[in-house]
């Protein structure tokens, strides 16, 4: 096996296999101290960041200047490196079970062209046991290798934030697991150079596989909890966020908000242990139950701006309704599983028209993937609803005044703000009806 002296004298390379918000930072970062190449499929991907630009907004112009990562579409390479991460996403189908089409693909793709001795770590979330019962035996059966022996594993749960500047790579304590002490080992050490938060050492691959996967399983069932909450304050007529904020004031009090929760990881990461469970014949309850109502709540939002549309006295069917942000949060490009198009869908159900502006995402991703066409701000206009979907920092300085000309013929124009931007306070003096989730 190479060692970590290998590593660092550059020696032995590593290669980064899937270039998107978990891989590019990790290879950046660890470019500054190894040598590093970083692989994906796609080539528009590999051109861009070779020309230096990286369009999630995760690494900087000058990230990508300063990091020789060798970047390439070419999979022959991995036969260079003694050590491959592997960092591409595990989503759901349309059934919600997991898709692992990314992540047998590239253990596929690994294992045709794996170096003998060579230790191939895991990034992608997967349920506990995926490593060893799923990518062991397609690395020995594509490399003619033998685990243990002429090549090794290990696990390394991804905890990229995407869009949050202060909890990077480097200021998250990394878990890492290796089939044996030795793998462990070189891990923490590689990691070790570049994660100034420190490392943890799991006991096993299947424990920091759990581990992982339950980190967003915890925040998927705290935000139901806020959701169901608000649900509940809605119908009592009592504002969620002012009860949260009084509830705050206790020091042991955890500082949820309802929202609506989508994106790659905690909209996704529950029903790969779900499945999991299920397939040993344990009907996983509480965490499904979160998972409904966290999946109700576009359906919830948009319930309410029609009987807000009711309540103004406004048809609703060609009522014209427009949305800011289409993003799954706030300040990302990213539309993966994003959860205003249930906010989207439903209104359309009705027979409203809706608008949606965004200015983090990709105009012909939104197009291709959910068929929506983005417009310009310019074409919010004489409208009967705003929703505040995701407060982008581009929206921050848009005031009451400014969006009270997007309005047709009403006194009270209706106002939908799902985070909260705005207080029922300053709505009612610019003439608001505010509703907030």
């Amino acid at each position: 096996m190479t060692t970590l002296e290998d590593l660092k004298t550059r020696r032995a390379r590593i290669a980064v296999v899937g270039l998107g918000y978990v891989g590019l930072p990790l290879a950046v970062a660890l470019a500054r101290h190894f040598d590093v190449l970083g692989i994906d499929i796609s080539h528009k991907r590999v051109d861009e960041l070779t020309n230096g630009r990286d369009r999630t907004g995760e690494v900087s112009a000058e990230g990508l200047a300063g990091a020789p990562v060798a970047f390439t579409c070419d999979a022959k390479r991995l036969k260079e490196a003694a050590v491959v991460i592997v960092a591409v996403p595990t989503p759901i189908d349309e059934h919600r079970a997991p898709d692992l089409t990314p992540v047998i693909g590239a253990t596929r793709t690994v294992g045709a062209n794996l170096a003998p001795g060579a230790v191939v770590v895991y990034e992608s979330t997967v349920y506990p046991g995926l490593t060893e019962e799923v990518c062991v035996p397609l690395l020995e059966e594509h490399s003619g290798l033998k685990c243990g022996r002429d090549f090794f594993v290990g696990y390394s749960p991804e905890r990229i934030n995407p869009g949050d500047k202060q909890h990077t790579l480097e200021t998250i304590v990394k878990v890492v697991a290796g089939q044996d002490g030795p793998t462990t080992d070189l891990l923490a050490g590689m990691y070790g150079s570049v994660v100034k938060a420190g490392v943890y050492r799991a006991s096993s691959i299947k424990v920091a596989e759990a581990a992982k996967v339950i980190e967003n399983t915890q925040r998927d069932l705290n935000i139901a909890l806020m959701n169901e909450l608000a649900i509940i304050f809605g119908r009592l007529g009592i504002d969620t966020l002012e009860v949260l904020e009084a509830a705050g004031t206790k020091w042991n009090f955890l500082p949820f908000r309802p929202g609506l929760v989508g994106g790659h990881c905690i909209g996704v990461d529950p029903y790969y242990l779900t499945f999991k469970a299920q397939a040993l014949g344990i009907a996983p309850r509480v965490i499904l139950a979160g998972r409904a109502i966290n999946d109700g709540m576009g359906r919830f939002i948009a319930q309410a701006c029609i009987k807000g549309l009711i309540e103004g006295g406004v048809l609703v069917k060609g009522a014209r309704v427009g949305i800011l942000g289409f993003t799954f949060k706030e300040n990302v490009p990213d539309l993966r599983n994003t959860r205003v198009i249930d906010v989207l869908a439903e209104l359309a159900d009705y027979g409203v028209s809706v608008l949606v502006h965004d200015p983090m995402a990709d105009g012909d991703e939104a197009r291709a993937e959910y068929g929506i066409e983005l417009c310009g701000l310019e074409g919010l206009r004489d409208l009967d609803a705003v929703i505040l979907a995701v407060p982008h920092a581009q929206y921050q300085d848009l005031g009451l005044s400014e969006l009270r000309g997007w309005y047709r013929g009403q006194a009270a124009p209706l106002l939908l703000d799902v985070k909260g931007r705005f207080t029922q306070a300053e709505a009612k003096a610019a003439g608001f009806r505010l509703w907030r989730l």
